[in-house]
């Protein structure tokens, strides 16, 4: 947009502004706020402040409510949902572990078989809930193998411990971890003290608990399909 259209642009007001120019010139209203969004509202810094304190005081006024009365129902929903669940048979606990490990456990392909199991990720409760499956299956944390994928930015000594503790899991079995090299031009959000990385639980000599894994999912499998067809 010219620049000198900002005297008559200025005119309109901070509000009515891109509307009156959307009208003027034909345009979409979207387009003309694009044109005009990086310019200040109002010469007087201390008015715009004041103004822009004004909406944001406003917009809390209306969506306060809304937001505390969205949360209250999350929180009740959850407990609502978590009481559904209750406890764990063993049942459930091979369909659980063998689900999980098929979505984030590596898997055999057509040119490499699987001959052992190898679970990744960085969710301690998804962890634990696999490590319960294992321990079903009549493996314990003792008989497992333990290694981080981390960035290498990262406090590696903190993070096992962390791990090691939150799951209770011998810090002896932790293997090399591998690093993640730092991409500058990357925005990482994982960073500070409530990273950890990723943690890798791998079960050596695992063939057959592997098999038993196929076999559960194909019986699930078989069930959906069964359940779709009536």
């Amino acid at each position: 947009m010219p620049g000198d259209w900002w005297p008559w642009v200025r005119g309109f007001g901070p509000l009515s502004g891109p509307v009156r120019i959307a009208e003027q010139l034909g345009v979409a209203k979207s387009t003309a706020y694009e044109w005009v969004r990086h310019l200040p509202l109002n010469p007087d810094e201390a008015t715009a402040q004041r103004r822009r304190a004004h909406s944001k005081a406003m917009t809390e006024a209306r969506w306060g409510a809304y937001r505390e009365a969205r949360n209250a129902a999350q929180t009740a929903e959850h407990e609502r949902a978590a009481g559904v669940v209750g406890g764990l048979d063993d049942r459930d606990l091979l369909m659980l572990g063998a689900a999980v490990y098929w979505c984030e456990g590596s898997k055999s392909k057509p040119w490499r078989s699987q001959d052992r199991l190898e679970f990744v990720n960085s969710d301690p409760g998804l962890l634990a809930l696999f490590l319960r499956f294992l321990a079903g299956c009549g493996i314990d944390r003792d008989a497992a193998n333990y290694r981080l994928l981390i960035h290498q930015s990262a406090d590696v000594d903190a993070a096992t411990g962390w791990w090691a503790e939150r799951l209770r899991l011998p810090v002896e079995r932790f293997g090399r971890p591998t690093l993640k090299r730092h991409n500058a031009t990357t925005v990482r959000r994982n960073t500070g003290d409530d990273y950890h990385g990723c943690l890798v639980i791998t079960v050596p000599r695992s063939r057959q608990l592997y098999w038993r894994i196929e076999g559960v999912i194909a019986g699930i499998r078989a069930a959906a399909e069964e359940a779709a067809g009536e």
